[in-house]
Parts: structure tokens; sequence; C-alpha cells
């Protein structure tokens, strides 16, 4: 188990998160959502806490605690007051020893197919869960983190007993800590708790990534807007280029000064225009999304395209300026709070395993220069290879 941490004795508060590397990407067809539904039964109790008792013990200690599951991890996690830093952390290492009851799976199984319909009341998301299927074809990397109705109705609490014994071992854990934190106490507490984890030796699969060319339409009833997406490969999260990747996004559709906005929000064409970096472990996606009257939807995607295939000779240096700027005060400003830099510091370790500290991370993006974005933009053009819309079904 690998313990880190930003000190920072003038905090007024501090964090604590237990990052696991294990998501969506790492588990197989049949059993997809697997890592979500164990993030659930982690709050189900233990052998010496109910789930009442374990969500009590976080309020009786007037911690901030929360979970959250990608394709990439799953982290536990909870922001508190120095003096209750070490009792939080006794209810994370007991919690995350789950008891993975029957009763309990059986309940949950429930939960979470909620939840599942939930999201499939929102046209974007089903867009996106469709198209990143299709995209990637069978491979784990286009996984849906929530698994899907047949998956989990078909799970069984063995199989995610398993998964969780392979998976949740000490040598594939993270335990980040961020704030005012006595590390040398913190360390021996750990120890402590978490010297029966068993070591597995589990290791990430990284095939070579394929991706599929064309355009998908997915047929959604009574909607009024359409929804676009196009999609293409980008820098890998371990890929220093993504400083200069993400400034050209920025630059042509990351908010109210970029050209996406201009061309398409900002002239009434659409509703909203946007386009992002998703930075993985090994791999990487280039994203761009529009959402618009169903009659305007050739015309966005046109003008899509072109912004696109015109960035490269458009970008002044006026625009580098003002997204790192942009990037700077946003990256301060994530970190800024304990529970920031915590999230900040146990992602980033368990994405690439390597620690690169904020002000270094400012100073790489502040140095970025017209021609490392003419550079990155020659490796990882914004030519969609893959574009997904919805369409209107009675």
């Amino acid at each position: 188990m690998r313990i880190t941490c930003e000190c920072v004795p003038s905090a007024a508060s501090t964090a604590i998160g237990f990052f696991v590397k294990t998501g969506a990407r790492d588990e197989t067809k049949e059993l997809m959502g697997v890592s979500h539904f164990l993030e659930h039964m982690m709050f189900k109790g233990t052998d010496t806490r109910s789930a009442q008792e374990v969500d009590l013990a976080f309020d009786s200690l007037g911690a901030e605690h929360n979970a959250f599951t990608s394709g990439e991890m799953t982290a536990f996690w909870g922001a508190c007051m120095p003096e209750v830093l070490g009792e939080v952390h006794d209810v994370l290492t007991d919690i995350l020893r789950p008891a993975l009851r029957q009763e309990d799976f059986d309940a949950e199984k429930g939960v979470i197919l909620e939840e599942i319909a939930m999201y499939d009341d929102q046209p974007f998301w089903v867009l996106y869960e469709k198209a990143l299927e299709t995209y990637f074809a069978d491979q784990s990397v286009g996984h849906r983190v929530l698994g899907t109705n047949e998956t989990i109705k078909a799970m069984k609490r063995d199989e995610l007993a398993a998964y969780f014994e392979h998976r949740y071992s000490a040598d594939n854990t993270i335990v980040a800590l961020a704030g005012n934190v006595d590390f040398d106490d913190m360390v021996q507490r750990i120890e402590q708790s978490c010297s029966t984890w068993a070591t597995t030796n589990v290791k990430r699969a990284y095939p070579q990534i394929e991706r599929t060319i064309g355009e998908l339409k997915v047929p959604i009833p009574n909607l009024n807007q359409q929804y676009i997406m196009m999609l293409m490969p980008s820098t890998p999260f371990d890929d220093e280029r993504k400083y200069a990747a993400t400034a050209v996004s920025s630059i042509l559709g990351g908010g109210d000064g970029s050209k996406f906005h201009f061309a398409l929000v900002d002239s009434g064409l659409a509703e909203q225009a946007a386009t992002g970096i998703d930075t993985h472990d090994g791999y990487g996606e280039q994203i761009a999304w529009a959402t618009c009257n169903p009659n305007n939807g050739e015309q966005v995607i046109d003008i899509m395209k072109k912004e696109m295939s015109n960035v490269s000779s458009a970008i002044t240096q006026d625009d580098l300026d003002r997204v790192v700027a942009k990037a700077a005060t946003e990256s301060a400003i994530r970190s800024e709070r304990p529970a920031g830099s915590m999230k900040r510091l146990g992602s980033m370790l368990t994405t690439n395993g390597s620690y690169l500290s904020l002000e270094d991370e400012l100073k790489k993006i502040e140095s970025l220069t017209l021609s490392d974005l003419h550079s990155v933009l020659d490796e990882f053009p914004w030519e969609p290879k893959f574009i997904a819309m919805t369409e209107h079904n009675d």
C-alpha cells in the first residue's frame, strides 16, 4: 500500500481518501457494473457496523464523506477537522472491509437499477453511453460504469465478493492525505488498520485500443432537441502534451470566450456547444458536443467540423494567454481546499503512479507556447472519427 500526503500545517481542515485502481475498464463484460456495485456495498455495513451506524459514524465526527467510481478507479474519502482525522480514517478502513451480506446485496440491486433508470431519462447520457460502446466496440474501456439492467440483474453476490478479494488489495490501493496532517502518526495508524489486507499482485491489462470510425444515430422518443457528440483520439494522462491539448480544447470549446460559443451559442444555432479532453490511463479522447433544435442539426455539425478544422490556423497568442490564465486559476481553486488536494493527489498517483506538485503543474501550463499547441494538433487533430447523434422517434 502506498501512502502519500501534501502536508499543510496552516490548513484549517484535513482530508483522507482511499483510491483503489479498479473501475469499469477492469471488469469483464458479464460483470459490467461490479466496481460501482461494490462502491454501494461499502456503505451497507461491516462486521462491526450496520449501514445506519456507518452514516452516523461520519455524521458524529462532523465529516464530509463520499465515494465515486469511474472507468479508472474507485475512491472513498472523508474531509474533516484535524483532531478527528484518525477517527474518520478508522471508519473508512472499516467500511473498506464490508460484510457483503446476501440480503444487502439483493436490496442494493434495486437501488442500482433505479439509478440506471434515472440516467436512462437523460438523453445526453443515453447518447454518451451508446456512443462509447459503439466507438470502442467490445473493449472494456467502453464499459458503462453503472453496468446494464442485464448485467446487474444477473450478478451474483459471490461474483462480487471474488472481484473484491482480487482487486481491493493492499498493493492496488493508494491512501492520499492533505491539509493539517501529522503524517508519521497517520502512517502508523494506517499500518495498524490495514496490516491484514492481502497482497494479490493484481495488474491492469493494457490491450491496444481500437476505435470505430463512422456515425451512429440513436432514436429517442419525445425529444424536442437534438444531441450531437464527436469523438477522436487524444493524449493519455501520462503524456505531457495533455496540457497543450487541453489548451486547444479550451480555445475551441471551453466556455463563453471559445470559438464554439461565438459560432454556435452566441449566434443562436445551439443551446450549448463545447469540447473536452478525457485523459485516461494509457489513452485519451477528444470530445465535442452540442445541443440544438433538430432543424439546425446539420448546420451545427457543419460548423463544428469547420471550427475544428480551422483551429490550428485560427489560434492566436491572445487565445493562449486567456486559456492559460483561466486554467491556472481553475487548478489553484480546485486544490485550495485539502479535500481538493487529496482528490487531485490520489487520482494522479492512481492513474500513472507519479507525482507532480500543483506549483510545477502550473509552471507547465504557464510555459505553453503556440508551437506546443500546433505540435499537439499535428499529432492529435480535431478530426472526428466517430459522430453520434440523437434522432426523434415517435
